[in-house]
């Protein structure tokens, strides 16, 4: 192999790497990058400090939250009908969810708005029904309120929390944490007539790989 023709075989390499990379860093026009269906908030919301238990008894903090992509949805294990429908399909989504290339993991929480009958047991039960991988925590309500309305959600008990079958209204959405705790916005529910209110899991899909990227 001739000098010339080496260094005609490297200017070739050269310009195949650097069309790559031009490529990856900006993708062809019909290829948005743009998030379709997350609501982003005006500006992040950084998460006050909070204290309550996960499903194992142990303490779980704002701490819990930092270093990974969180999606937090709120609910109840008593929910017949959009908790869990949300987190089955938080959980077909799951093996590509996981696998975003972002530089941190991606993890889900479920955060329980009804302490009273959700013990660390039952939370326990029903996360790992959907999920092993998911996290599940809850506490005294002075510490769930405030946190729910930072995250920019709420919930609310409406009903005697002293009959057995009692509802609890709360939002629907799934909240987007950041690595730093920060709250970036919601993925809303689908809203039809005479449908449940529920995320489409398949827009989360969508829209994840943009979010992370533009941060």
């Amino acid at each position: 192999m001739t000098q010339r023709t080496l260094t005609g075989i490297i200017a070739l390499l050269a310009l195949i790497a650097g069309i790559a990379g031009a490529l990856y860093i900006a993708p062809p026009s019909g290829e948005s990058r743009v998030p379709e269906y997350f609501q982003a908030y005006p500006q992040p919301k950084p998460l006050d400090d909070f204290s309550l238990t996960d499903a194992d008894g142990q303490p779980f903090t704002r701490e819990n939250l930092t270093g990974a992509w969180t999606l937090v949805f709120l609910g109840y294990t008593y929910c017949p009908d959009v908790c869990p429908t949300t987190m089955a399909s938080l959980n077909k989504i799951w093996p590509k969810l996981s696998s975003i290339k972002s530089g941190a993991n991606t993890q889900v929480l479920f955060l329980s708005v009804d302490p009273k009958r959700d013990t660390f047991q039952r939370l326990k039960s029903y996360i790992s029904f959907f999920n092993k991988d998911f996290i599940a925590a809850t506490g005294p309500h002075a510490e769930i309120f405030p946190l729910v309305r930072n995250m920019g959600l709420m919930y609310s008990l409406t009903e005697d929390t002293d009959k057995a079958d009692y509802l609890v209204d709360h939002s629907a959405s799934v909240v987007l944490i950041s690595p730093e705790a920060e709250v970036l916005g919601r993925f809303k529910p689908i809203m039809e007539p005479g449908k449940l209110a529920i995320i489409d899991s398949e827009q989360i899909l969508a829209d994840m790989p943009k979010v992370v990227i533009t941060r």
